[in-house]
């Protein structure tokens, strides 16, 4: 995409996008779920909870973490992850504006 073009949207925009990329599976919105349920969750017990592979699953908790909608801590061999609450609270933000800003009368006649 030209830089011109990358330039016409706002930051809510393209932030909302990769959220709505990310989230753009279901075991991704489940994974987001389980974590709001427990606060926070070791790989192998959102495994334990999906019918996914351990690989599987992992690649999802990756996609999530890349676009910083969960953290992941550390603890030896096993990472704990949890749903990151600035950027879920963000992304409250914007998808509310979101849809505050669109017309969601009826359509017109012309409309197919």
């Amino acid at each position: 995409m030209p830089a011109t073009a990358d330039a016409a949207f706002t930051d809510a925009d393209r932030r909302l996008a990769q959220a709505f990329k990310a989230l753009g599976h279901p075991a991704r919105v489940a994974i987001v779920r389980l974590l709001a349920e427990r606060d926070e969750c070791v790989c192998g017990e959102i495994v334990d909870d999906l019918p996914l592979a351990q690989s599987t699953v992992s690649q999802h908790l990756k996609a999530l973490k890349e676009v910083g909608l969960i953290q992941g801590t550390i603890e030896g061999r096993r990472t704990c992850y949890c749903l990151n609450p600035e950027a879920m609270r963000a992304l409250s933000e914007d998808t509310g504006d979101f849809f505050d800003a669109l017309s969601l009368s009826q359509p017109s006649q012309h409309c197919c």
